[in-house]
């Protein structure tokens, strides 16, 4: 469903990547690795449809993202490093904002990261890996076809990256498509990888 084809990006007068071709297919995943300043970020950035590409062109069902950028953007979730939360919002306030916006079930998002016991509290309370937890929560609220993450695991335990991976494997199981730039493993059985080394 999702195709690359010779992507490149630029920052400033140096390319962080070019000639990039893959594709992407219902209920795969995806570890995309790399050292720091590989472009990882800048392509997952770049699928989104938040920074355009230098060349190339992304593709959804064959047409080229560009042509509908609000449709691209309702079909994906994306979560970048910084968590995006509403400090001052308790951790179910910050999910029933992102519920008002896209659906989905408030209570069954807490569940998903084992965030019922902190439901009340402000964010502002909340350690880095409660933060990354509520941050992934969002992901639980409505399905969206395509998840593009980058480095999801930061600041998580081992719990909470298990619990990660049983949304990443219900995902893919319901044929949504996850890329996630990441320097350790995705807990999920059979992702493949994608090397931008």
């Amino acid at each position: 469903m999702l195709r690359v084809e010779d992507l490149a990006c630029w920052r400033g007068e140096r390319a962080v990547f070019a000639g990039l071709s893959f594709s992407l297919k219902a209920g795969e995943a995806v570890a995309l690795l790399g050292p720091n300043g590989a472009g990882k970020s800048s392509l997952l950035r770049v699928l989104a449809g938040l920074l355009p590409p230098a060349a190339g062109r992304v593709l959804w069902a064959g047409e080229d993202i560009r042509q509908d950028t609000p449709a691209h953007a309702a079909r994906l979730r994306y979560l970048g490093h910084l968590d995006a939360l509403k400090p001052a919002l308790s951790v179910r306030e910050n999910l029933a904002f992102h519920a008002a916006l896209a659906g989905g079930d408030v209570d069954a998002a807490l569940g998903s990261m084992a965030l019922a016991p902190l439901a009340e509290l402000p964010a502002r309370m909340l350690s880095a890996g409660q933060r990354r937890r509520l941050a992934i929560a969002r992901l639980a609220l409505a399905p969206a076809a395509l998840w593009l993450l980058d480095e999801p695991t930061v600041g998580l335990d081992t719990a909470s990256i298990a619990r990660f991976g049983h949304l990443l494997a219900a995902h893919c199981a319901q044929g949504g498509m996850v890329l996630a730039a990441t320097h350790v493993p995705l807990p999920i059985a059979d992702g493949r990888q994608l090397d931008m080394s």
